[in-house]
């Protein structure tokens, strides 16, 4: 049977991360290249700031991190410490802003790898987030921050559908640019989930404002944060073997920041 949608799509954080579950260890062998690559000592603590369901938290936890994850939905907390239960593994998690943490280990890593940055819609947001990043950091730690880019000649509408399975749960999901302000630096994304399981089937939608950022606006605001180095940029092919040159040609971006 059907329902309309009600909640938003993270209040599913189950479906929401098979969503995006086909990324997991791509995304997670790349956060170990690179602190073997950019940190200078064993990097065995890891934050993730707006870690959701927790798909990486688990698959980092299962490699033998100590993972350290906050979101600031309850529902997707709750969710997590069910799921590490269900494999007998540990994190220390929280339901946190993202402007605001500080904890009482700092972290060798941290990482925030597919535009949860991006919901943070303004610069002080932006910048604030950053500061705690660097206050949450050791010295020499690393922080591997992803999410799009906006080239100067991107187009203003898009969508794109993906379908994702496992077991007997089919998610397709529906991403539409609903809005787009290059002045005001904000585009609003539609999120649309369908899932079928056995007889369920669910439709899930929800709107989120995502800040805007050009190359050269990204750079202005981490010299706004002076803990904070540039180090290199990947894209979401996270091949760590070919750092790229952040320009106006780079959509997909991956940063590595280095806390001084």
């Amino acid at each position: 049977m059907s329902r309309p949608a009600q909640d938003e799509c993270y209040d599913h954080p189950s479906y929401w991360d098979l969503s995006f579950r086909s990324e997991t260890k791509l995304e997670a062998d790349f956060i170990e290249q690179a602190c073997r690559k950019y940190v200078t000592f064993p990097c065995r603590r890891l934050l993730e700031p707006g870690c959701g369901g927790g798909r990486l938290v688990v698959e980092l936890a299962a490699r033998g991190y100590a993972v350290r994850g906050f979101d600031n939905n309850p529902v997707s907390i709750d969710y997590l410490r069910r799921r590490l239960r269900r494999r007998s593994l540990t994190a220390n998690l929280h339901v946190q802003d993202m402007t605001d943490f500080e904890f009482p280990e700092p972290c060798d890593a941290a990482y925030c790898t597919f535009n949860t940055f991006r919901h943070l819609t303004t610069e002080a947001a932006a910048r604030a987030h950053l500061v705690a990043i660097a206050r949450n950091l050791v010295p020499g730690g690393i922080y591997i921050l992803g999410f799009h880019l906006i080239p100067l000649d991107a187009e203003e509408t898009s969508i794109e559908r993906w379908t994702a399975r496992h077991g007997s749960a089919k998610v397709t999901t529906t991403m539409r640019v609903t809005a787009f302000d290059r002045r005001q630096r904000i585009e609003r994304l539609k999120f649309s989930l369908r899932v079928r399981s056995g007889s369920r089937d669910l439709r899930i939608a929800s709107e989120y404002p995502y800040r805007l950022y050009t190359a050269a606006q990204f750079r202005s605001l981490l010299k706004s944060v002076p803990k904070l180095d540039l180090l290199d940029v990947y894209d979401f092919w996270y091949d760590i073997d070919h750092p790229l040159k952040l320009d106006n040609q780079l959509s997909d971006a991956v940063f590595i920041l280095r806390k001084k």
